[in-house]
């Protein structure tokens, strides 16, 4: 009977097999092994208590109230949430190693006269250091990088945190220098390897602040493990399944909300009226949302349209600030960039909020998408592939205020 579904017919048949027993066997023996066989079977859609039946359209392979310890190996057995739970688990590890390793790159603020440098290099680098406060405007910015690139032929192996702060900052230094002759300083930069190249930008930098940037992967993180949490953790007991639904729903107002705050920050960092009205306002709504999902009535299956409407409606309300940056900052490319980013990160998210809300493809074909493609898996991936947009966005954001901070605002 393995890998079929079963009703509560099967647990009658399975007592009255034990009934029939005769005296001289075990029945209390016989009867616990016989139903430790089926009782963590899979059932049907319509031997599901109320609060469980979410989905008409998935037929099959539910797990109905299992014990936690039944519950919780089944991450790794076949159900009609494996992959609802592993989609956003994967995605929750893949933000977390994101999140790491933006962490180790942010360049550091770095005191050259704590370095074990040679003199005259120490001295090179203070020099470079000291021009930064009045870097003048150049224009021709991309033949003199590719200057500095033939000078420093190493600085395409540094990390790419660090590599543009090389090839963008230092140039306002180099050109004056190399005009000057002064080969004395030409062949320091010549002879530097690649370890004191990664020296020089942090020297360089100051950089700005990255809390906007790690509040969206912290609201990233704090989604997909929810998110995948209630799929593994609800079908324990009506009780729990309330508690995990709300944790769901938490989770995607925070991740909706947080993914506003590099863009509106690192875009208005320079304008604090418009950048705390419109942070203000998103968290104002998260909140409002989080609080909104806590009412019982949230869950059931007919306020699906209006939970998928409700987030879609979180997410359109970033429009404004992006029309906002767009005019202010028209004549940059990062601003293009960036919107480039946020415009592929909304199809994503509201793509997956419209599937989520007819559910497509199961509708269409109910039985056939139990397992693997049903509509909330689908949503799922999409879910993860804008948040990962999002972070692509995130980069450029801080790369266009490491190097231009206020200027042109």
């Amino acid at each position: 009977m393995d890998g079929e579904n079963h009703t509560s017919e099967d647990s009658e048949l399975i007592s009255e097999t034990i009934e029939k027993l005769p005296s001289s066997v075990s029945r209390e023996g016989k009867g616990k092994r016989l139903w430790n066989k089926v009782k963590y079977q899979l059932v049907e859609f319509n031997s599901l208590p109320a609060y469980l039946r979410d989905n008409e359209f998935i037929l099959g392979h539910y797990r109905p109230e299992w014990p936690l310890k039944q519950v919780l190996l089944s991450v790794f057995s076949i159900h009609n949430e494996t992959l609802n739970v592993w989609t956003h688990l994967i995605g929750f590890f893949l933000f977390l190693s994101l999140t790491i390793y933006t962490a180790m790159k942010v360049p550091k603020v770095v005191d050259i006269h704590s370095l074990q440098l040679p003199e005259v290099l120490k001295a090179d680098l203070h020099k470079l250091q000291e021009c930064l406060p009045s870097l003048p405007n150049m224009p021709d910015l991309h033949r003199l990088s590719g200057e500095l690139k033939s000078t420093l032929p190493s600085i395409d192996l540094l990390p790419s945190f660090s590599r543009w702060h090389v090839m963008d900052l230092l140039y306002n230094c180099l050109p004056e220098r190399f005009s000057h002759s002064n080969q004395t300083d030409v062949c320091v930069l010549r002879s530097m390897k690649e370890d004191v190249a990664n020296l020089i930008a942090p020297l360089m930098l100051r950089p700005i602040t990255r809390w906007p940037f790690f509040a969206f992967l912290g609201g990233a993180m704090f989604c997909l493990l929810a998110s995948s949490t209630c799929h593994l953790l609800s079908c324990h007991s009506e009780r729990l399944t309330y508690i995990m639904l709300r944790l769901d729903y938490a989770g995607i107002a925070a991740l909706i909300s947080t993914s506003f705050y590099p863009p509106v920050y690192y875009s208005f960092m320079c304008n604090p009226f418009f950048c705390n009205l419109y942070l203000g306002f998103i968290t104002l709504l998260g909140v409002a949302t989080i609080l909104v999902s806590l009412l019982p009535v949230f869950q059931n299956p007919e306020f699906r349209t209006i939970r998928a409407s409700l987030f879609l409606g979180m997410g359109l309300s970033g429009v404004a600030p992006i029309l906002h940056k767009l005019i202010l900052f028209w004549h940059q490319p990062e601003a293009h960039h960036t919107t480039g980013y946020e415009v592929l990160m909304g199809v994503f998210y509201g793509i997956g909020a419209l599937i989520y809300a007819t559910r497509i493809p199961e509708r269409w074909m109910p039985g056939k998408f139990d397992i693997a493609g049903h509509s909330h898996q689908l949503f799922h991936v999409l879910v993860v592939a804008g948040a990962y947009t999002h972070y692509q966005a995130g980069l450029v954001y801080l790369k266009w205020r490491d190097l231009e901070g206020c200027r042109g605002n």
